[in-house]
């Protein structure tokens, strides 16, 4: 009797995805698996968590903030892109206010400023105060007639009207005269040190007739040091998306946006497999070939199919798994969200376009088995909502520190215009498929996405893979192994048996 050989495939316990999930006959969601461990032979420091957000736009970081009007506006967004993940822009607004928000985060960070805000002599304090208000700064290029591109005459800062009662002065009389400039041409490199050595904020860099070309600032080159991992465009912007409806309305709000830089657009529809999306994604790309864009909500293949030969560049998965989320509940309609994401990735792995699992995570392990299962990127609400760049104001209740969180098919938020996420027409009687409610404050994004990562890396330390881009070879050939959780296992893997305990919280310090 010959000995039966060992090899690795013999000793590979539990299941592959593909039989994880074709072998039930129920959807499952994050909580219902785990992946089990794999082999360990690098720190999580060694993790490298880049991925694909669209087909042509890579990210360092797979965290995305959702278009809802109590998570991303430009701060939040501003806050996304340094840490290496994006915000997309919610649009219960007029298209001129989302504008702004969008053109408040190409502005943020830029190596050469090619578009400076200037003011010209006869304009006043008052002017200065109202840029300071809207756009955060105040160091002012003063040009001879107050217009980009012509003949730079001084230089407004704090310092010049710190201590001015009177805002009616023009600036022309307390402009800073003698002014250190560099010349066009001049490198990123050579306009830093300019400014170590002058110790000023800002750098005006004119053309050989002194006409105002552009405009390095210290702050800026002081964000590239500080956010090393930041997400940016080609010309060094930070990036940004803004959601749309697939309404006839929302076609001149992207004409708008890509004026002002977007990068993606995502056509946010709760139900995406819809002729209306359809004709929103052939228009935009008919009308802007280069732009990215990401069409959604779906959990089918079937919808997976369709919006990719539509023209997308990324899909976005789920359908009633967030936290403030009644759809499934109310319309009866939708899908368990770790077998939406499985399923849809695997299909449009084969075409190149990424997938974002939107919804239903509210921990790092939701994150993990949610990239583990073939998506590229994560979208959050609940998870971003109560921070510190999220939209409103904090307000006590029973001596908790909260924030209010929405969903944008809440009555409340329809009132506003959050409707146009759920239907295709204005509607007389809307149905709620979603609710208001609050969330603990949860600090700065700034320090609560760097846990996030920590803990991501780990996890991928333990599943034994260094990328997202291994994990997901692993998933499709079948080397990443799972294993069903019943009710009691679910039980027994989470605090149990205990008198008394203190939970850790999900706020960074």
């Amino acid at each position: 009797m010959s000995e039966r050989i060992e090899n690795s495939q013999d000793l590979r316990d539990g299941l592959s995805g593909e039989e994880l999930f074709s072998r039930q006959n129920v959807g499952l969601t994050y909580r219902d698996f785990l992946v089990l461990p794999g082999y360990i032979d690098f720190n999580p420091s060694d993790v490298d968590l880049e991925t694909k957000l669209t087909r042509d736009i890579t990210i360092k970081r797979p965290l995305i903030s959702s278009p809802m009007d109590t998570v991303t506006e430009s701060e939040m967004a501003i806050a996304q892109a340094l840490m290496g993940c994006i915000g997309i822009i919610h649009y219960n607004n007029k298209a001129s206010e989302q504008v702004d928000l969008v053109r408040k985060v190409k502005r943020y960070e830029n190596g050469f400023i090619s578009d400076p805000i200037v003011l010209g002599p006869n304009d006043t304090i008052q002017d200065l105060d109202a840029i300071k208000e809207k756009h955060g700064f105040s160091g002012i290029p003063i040009t001879e007639d107050g217009t980009p591109k012509t003949k730079l005459i001084g230089i407004v800062t704090n310092r010049d009207i710190d201590f001015e009662k009177d805002r009616s002065i023009p600036l022309g009389k307390l402009m800073t005269k003698e002014l250190i400039t560099a010349q066009k041409g001049i490198s990123l490199l050579e306009a830093n040190d300019i400014l170590k050595k002058s110790k000023k904020g800002k750098l005006p860099i004119v053309d050989s007739q002194g006409l105002l070309v552009s405009l390095v600032s210290r702050s800026d080159i002081k964000k590239n040091r500080d956010f090393p991992f930041a997400s940016k465009d080609e010309s060094k912007r930070l990036r940004v998306g803004a959601a749309v409806s697939t309404l006839p309305e929302s076609r001149d709000r992207v004409d708008e946006l890509v004026k002002v830089g977007v990068d993606v657009i995502v056509i946010d529809s709760a139900q995406g497999h819809s002729i209306y999306q359809v004709e929103m994604i052939q228009y935009i790309k008919k009308k802007y070939p280069g732009l990215q864009i990401i069409g959604g909500n779906i959990v089918t293949q079937g919808q997976a199919k369709a919006l990719i030969d539509a023209g997308v560049d990324g899909l976005r998965i789920g359908m009633g798994p967030g936290s403030i989320c009644i759809t499934q509940d109310t319309m009866a309609v939708g899908r368990a969200q770790a077998t939406a994401v499985y399923n849809a990735a695997m299909y449009a792995a084969k075409h190149g376009v990424p997938v974002i699992a939107d919804g239903g995570i509210s921990n790092i392990g939701d994150l993990a088995n949610a990239l583990a299962i073939g998506a590229s990127t994560c979208m959050m609400g609940f998870m971003f909502a109560g921070t510190k760049e999220a939209p409103g104001e904090y307000f006590y209740e029973n001596g908790i520190r909260l924030k209010k969180y929405r969903g944008m098919a809440s009555m409340e938020a329809m009132k506003t215009g959050g409707g146009k996420r759920y239907f295709s027409e204005d509607q007389k009687i809307k149905v709620a498929q979603g609710v208001s409610g609050t969330v603990v404050d949860k600090g700065s994004v700034l320090n609560f996405i760097p846990y996030l990562i920590q803990g991501l890396r780990q996890s991928f330390q333990d599943m034994g893979h260094r990328t997202v881009v291994d994990l997901h070879k692993a998933l499709r050939n079948g080397d990443l192994r799972f294993e069903r959780r019943s009710e009691q296992a679910q039980l027994q893997g989470s605090v149990h048996g205990l008198y008394s305990y203190t939970a850790p919280t999900m706020r960074a310090e």
